[in-house]
């Protein structure tokens, strides 16, 4: 099972940027995902998750309102798009996968079953 987060990159204050977690050896849908982040110096902080059922989603309050988590069951994918960026959402973002209840997501990394290779986003103008 290999699950890959991509598009991170550098991103100047106020702009956007779109996250996808991807993965082999299972399908995404059958998984809550989870978002976390890590800053420099900092310890690992959950930042949204998604039902397996797609009926249930979570933001950490630094995250709510501009952000937003989606499932691309076509390509097998998570999204998280992320809006109105600022120097503080410097990290490196990591996806998770969860087989837990199927209506049912956290943000508690203990629950996930397989974490993914995190990708870089940096705010800065």
């Amino acid at each position: 099972v290999q699950l890959q987060a991509s598009g991170g990159g550098l991103v100047q204050p106020g702009g956007s940027l779109r996250l996808s977690c991807a993965a082999s050896g299972i399908t995404l849908d059958d998984y809550a995902i989870g978002w976390f982040r890590q800053a420099p110096g900092e310890e690992r902080e959950g930042v949204s998750c998604i039902s397996a059922s797609e009926d249930r989603t979570y933001y950490a309050d630094s995250a709510k309102g501009r952000f937003t988590i989606s499932r691309d069951d076509a390509k097998n994918t998570v999204d998280l798009q992320m809006n109105n960026l600022n120097a503080e959402d410097t990290a490196v973002y990591y996806c998770a996968a969860d087989l837990g209840f199927y209506h049912y997501c956290s943000i508690f990394m203990d629950e996930y079953d397989y974490w993914g290779q995190g990708t870089l986003v940096t705010v800065s103008s």
